[in-house]
């Protein structure tokens, strides 16, 4: 078994590759299929504090990361559109007192998050925020429900820290669409929008996985399902589980039926003995688990092994041996040539089979080579950087660089781990390939032994540079799989090498690396950085920046303008985005006189160092989202793009970029903003105009003098640092202070200028004011002595009438009825409130006790109808 391991040391984990296999969801319930998929965990996180960690919400207490959906009691009820998440508090150098609650709490509405059902009509399930497709007649749900497809696919799943990646081939299928990873309730927890292409491996992250369902992962809670979007619509699901035979994998099969809509398939894992010619194997079969079975491995339709099985669903794995394969068998099996098929007995026998192959996933088959790692390791200050990618027939392709060498090559090899002490085996030479003036290599290795890819796989190959000076190697590498990340970095192409040769002046030290390095259409820089041949000394001190100068060497202490820290080292690797990059910096990527740096406590000012060349279109610098969401008129985003984007705001049935600015439906007199997942709505205030004549031009809220042309004057704030709409108003921001409530900004319409004023405190009819907050500007009154506001004259003077009720912020005279408004949802019709002298009272439609199973909701309805209903 895959242990997941909470050893409480925890050390960077270093990704291993994973399964699943999912088959069509259209089955009964007992028959629906299980998927097999691993996942590891390495390490585990504590918050050493005396305070209580957590958040306390509605009377509960939530622990870090806890997700939930808050319950706001009758008749509300629980909100599940509305999921809250318990957020640790990332102060710097927060101290709290013993026994204090400390978390934030922080709610969104969820069903902007919703996938789109792939049916004319959805239906609403009890206790659900999505609507879902119906699967078939629920007023007849039996054993026979046909599977839709015949399509099989297989995942590999990746877990380091929060962030979840997958590499998923498929079968027998059209190119799916959409991926939705399903929580324990069958909630859409996460959804992967496939991007189109002709690869039959997709690659993607969740990145950020709450807490709560990593504990779903581990206790094996958690679905997956792929659909495509073709005209025969196909859906494969499959359940995401731990499974023992992963680690040691490194050939596998992808078994399915040649029969229409069969929902029968397979996967297969296998690996070779350490020391001996023998296949190890383990099945994992659906839709053949009734009848007992024969496993054949079969070449060119000649059965060479046959074995007998009986899976059943209590027991659905089959672990066999193949022992002793032949030198045949072996090159067929190294050639992508052998087939596994499963066969049932008796009668009506069903078929499935699969050609075996390498292990696959989106995992970089990668090296860095260095002089600290060399059979005799030195400190030449030199580097080496390849790539690699095996195909299904055996072939290996391959790319290699070398750089800041002592002297010329005369050996480029990839060799097995010595036996002896500097006793070299090598398996393939690469040298004929290389070319003296550029420094590289390139080419195919198609005589790979069964054996040689098994070892390739297990990360047991070696690739060495001998040279003139160092005979035996001058550079030395692992051959090792450098697991996907999501970023977007080129990592088909040849790396840019890192050495201490580079440096200036050079640095005579044993480390070496690589790094990958984009520009992507917001201009901003996607990097990964591997080290190799540090000392373990130096492996914690490791940091790199990213330097933009003129020429390589003119480093110095004031070139800070130019520097930027690549942040995310553990141990030799970093990954990671960098945004708010200068105009300056992008300019020098551009040119290629940019570098990334990696420096450690021996060498603080740089060990290894290499020129990056990325040629990029952005003059005007980083596109911030900001930028970009008040230019919305004029670039009409993708809007699956903004479902995507955390930052973006659900107002009104619609999305909304970060940053932008928009009229609402409801008021044209309201400036609505989008402040990362907040929308702000601002009344507008009309300037005064001096003319004789005005016109109110139509979907303008302010009058206009009669031939004046409509402009939009934003103001812009130097505070806040942002653009203001026309008469919209605003509390100043000031560094360091903050917010200042006890002055009011206005954007003068007419004008662009800016006008900011003192609040002018209210006169309070109370003996004993007080301030709500300490950040108010002006005190109140007790709720108990306060005035209703914004009611008439008269209405104040009535103070022997029926009292008024306030509801959220609103006030409501005695006997009016309402919808409540509640935050992140909306208006909820299906409760009405009223006021009765002074006190509110609501109450959720009564709705008669359905006489069927199951029920749905239709938009805009408040009572459950039978499914099917019209």
């Amino acid at each position: 078994m895959v242990d997941v391991n909470t050893n409480s040391n925890p050390k960077p984990l270093q990704p291993q590759s994973y399964c699943f296999i999912s088959n069509p969801t259209r089955w009964s319930r007992e028959q629906k299929p299980n998927c097999q998929t691993v996942y590891g965990i390495k390490g585990n996180n504590h918050l050493n504090n005396v305070c209580v960690t957590g958040c306390s919400f509605g009377g509960r207490f939530y622990s870090l990361e806890d997700t939930w959906h808050p319950d706001l009691g009758e008749p509300f009820g629980v909100m599940h559109c509305v999921q809250c998440h318990c957020e640790p508090p990332f102060l710097c150098g927060f101290r709290c007192r013993r026994g204090k609650v400390l978390g934030k709490v922080n709610c969104k509405n969820i069903k902007q998050d919703c996938p789109d059902p792939d049916c004319d009509d959805p239906i609403l399930l009890p206790g659900h925020c999505c609507k879902t497709c119906p699967k078939g007649n629920y007023a007849r749900v039996t054993d026979s429900w046909l599977p839709s497809s015949s399509g099989v696919a297989r995942a590999r799943f990746s877990l380091t820290r929060n962030s979840l990646a997958f590499s998923i081939t498929y079968q027998r299928m059209g190119r799916p669409s959409r991926i939705v990873f399903l929580d324990s309730d069958g909630t859409a927890a996460f959804e992967y929008k496939v991007p189109k292409g002709q690869s039959e491996m997709i690659c993607g992250v969740w990145k950020s996985v709450p807490k709560a369902l990593l504990r779903h992962l581990q206790t094996e809670q958690m679905r997956i399902t792929m659909t495509t979007s073709a005209n025969k619509r196909e859906e494969v699901e499959g359940k995401i589980i731990k499974h023992r035979a992963l680690f040691a994998e490194t050939f596998s099969s992808t078994l399915t039926s040649e029969d229409e809509n069969s929902g029968m398939g397979g996967i297969a894992m296998l690996t070779l003995s350490d020391t001996e010619s023998n296949l190890h194997f383990i099945l994992i079969l659906q839709g053949l688990i009734r009848h007992k079975q024969k496993v054949e491995l079969v070449y060119r339709q000649h059965i060479l092994r046959e074995i007998l099985a009986n899976i059943t669903s209590h027991d659905p794995d089959f672990a066999e041996v193949l022992t002793d394969l032949n030198s045949r068998e072996l090159f067929w099996l190294s050639r992508g040539q052998l087939e596994i098929t499963v066969t049932t007995e008796g009668q009506d026998p069903r078929r499935i089979s699969g050609f075996i192959t390498g292990r696959k996933s989106c995992d970089t088959i990668q090296s860095v080579m260095s002089s600290g790692d060399a059979l005799t390791p030195g400190k030449t200050g030199g580097v080496g950087s390849a790539i690699f990618n095996l195909h299904d027939n055996g072939t290996l392709d391959y790319q290699v660089q070398v750089a800041g060498l002592t002297s010329e090559v005369v050996g480029l090899t990839i060799e097995l781990k010595p036996r002896r002490r500097n006793k070299r085996s090598v398996l393939y030479d690469l040298t004929p390939e290389y070319n003296q003036a550029t420094g590289l290599a390139t080419g195919s290795w198609s005589r790979l032994e069964a054996r040689h890819i098994h070892m390739l796989l297990q990360s047991e190959l070696f690739i060495n540079v001998a040279t003139a000076h160092s005979q035996e190697g001058e550079l030395r590498g692992q051959i090792k799989a450098l697991p996907y990340s999501g970023l977007e970095a080129p990592r088909h192409e040849l790396p840019v090498p890192l050495a201490g040769s580079f440096v200036s002046p050079p640095v005579r030290t044993g480390a070496s690396g690589h790094a990958w390095v984009s520009v992507d259409k917001h201009c901003h820089l996607h990097y990964e950085i591997v080290v190799a041949g540090l000392s373990k000394t130096d492996d914690l001190t490791v940091n790199a920046h990213l330097h933009g100068l003129a020429e390589i060497g003119e480093l110095d202490d004031s070139s800070t303008t130019h520097k930027r820290l690549l942040t995310g080292f553990y141990g030799s690797q970093a990954q990671g985005v960098l945004k708010d990059i200068s105009v300056e910096l992008l300019q020098h990527l551009h040119q290629g006189t940019a570098f990334i740096q990696v420096s450690t406590k021996l060498n603080p000012r740089g060990e290894i160092r290499g020129r990056v060349h990325v040629p990029n279109d952005c003059e005007f610098g980083a596109r911030a989202e900001v930028e970009e969401a008040e230019f919305d008129d004029f670039f009409v985003k993708d809007p699956e793009e903004l479902k995507k984007d955390p930052h973006t705001c659900f107002f009104e049935n619609q999305h909304h970029a970060h940053g932008s600015r928009w009229t609402p439906n409801y008021d044209k007199c309201f400036s609505c903003s989008c402040q990362k997942r907040t929308v702000i709505c601002d009344p507008v205030i009309c300037p005064v105009l001096t003319c004789s004549r005005t016109v109110q031009p139509q979907d303008n809220c302010c009058p206009v003098c009669d031939g004046e042309i409509v402009r939009d004057c934003s103001c812009y704030f130097e505070g806040d640092q942002k653009i203001h709409a026309p008469g919209t108003t605003w509390h100043p921001f000031v560094p360091p202070f903050g917010y200042i409530k006890c002055a009011v900004c206005t954007c003068k319409g007419s004008t662009g200028e800016v006008h900011c004023e003192k609040v002018t405190c209210p006169k309070l009819t109370c003996s004993h004011p007080v301030r709500r907050n300490p950040a108010d500007c002006c005190k109140e009154c007790p709720e108990e002595e306060r005035t209703p506001a914004g009611l008439e004259h008269s209405d104040m003077m009535q103070a022997d009438g029926p009292r008024h009720c306030k509801f959220g912020k609103n006030y409501y005279q005695n006997s009016d009825n309402w919808h409540p408004w509640v935050p992140l949802v909306g208006e909820i019709k299906c409760i009405n409130c009223w006021c009765d002298h002074g006190v509110t009272k609501c109450q959720r439609k009564q709705c008669p006790v359905p006489s069927c199973f199951p029920t749905t909701r239709r938009e805009g309805s408040c009572c459950p109808e039978c499914v099917g209903k019209q």
